[in-house]
């Protein structure tokens, strides 16, 4: 086959397993994760229920594939932002702050049912050991240029920072978030 006929192709699919995970997280987060059938997915995404079977076994599989997609892309942004800040200290400040604010966002009107099924899978605990070694860089860079604190492990350090910022997901505000990275980041400034 022609390189663009495979090209396009490819990008249909894509596009038709975005639809189906949109779709299926639109409708879980409004009737709950347990109302949701594939014959529903199937009518809103606009494709027959055994094209969906096609892309997908059950709805669970559906849902643990859009987590995965939203983590990862959560992942590449975060990355982003560490990218595009100046020194170390000022890279984690960023890092910090999008990954509360992410926390506090996904916290607003989540049902607490699909959650539970969704922080189950392993791909999370790999995303956070991501996050973690992301953030433990950027502290370790940080220390040895004298911006950060040295006497604390950057592990032992990355952990503190990543458990105070899970607070973010109950505060009131994103003004209330900053504030918990001020203060989190206060506490990694060395001892002069």
């Amino acid at each position: 086959m022609p390189k663009l006929w495979n090209e396009t192709i490819e990008a249909h699919r894509r596009d038709v397993r975005d639809a189906i995970l949109d779709t299926t997280a639109a409708l879980a987060a409004k009737y709950g994760l347990l109302s949701v059938t594939m014959s529903q997915i199937a009518e809103k995404t606009g494709i027959g229920r055994a094209t969906l079977y096609k892309y997908f076994s059950d709805v669970e599989a559906i849902l643990v594939a859009w987590h995965e997609r939203q983590i990862t892309g959560h992942l590449h942004y975060l990355a982003e932002v560490r990218d595009q800040a100046g020194n170390a200290g000022e890279r984690l400040k960023a890092v910090l702050e999008a990954y509360a604010l992410i926390s506090h966002q996904l916290h607003e009107g989540h049902d607490a049912e699909l959650a539970a099924f969704l922080h189950r899978d392993e791909h999370l605990a790999q995303a956070q050991r991501q996050l973690r070694d992301m953030v433990q860089g950027l502290l370790t860079e940080g220390a040895k240029t004298g911006d950060l604190r040295d006497d604390v492990p950057p592990d032992e350090l990355a952990s503190y920072c990543l458990h105070a910022l899970a607070a973010a997901g109950s505060l009131p505000s994103k003004a209330a978030v900053r504030r918990l990275v001020t203060v989190t980041l206060a506490g990694l400034r060395p001892s002069r």
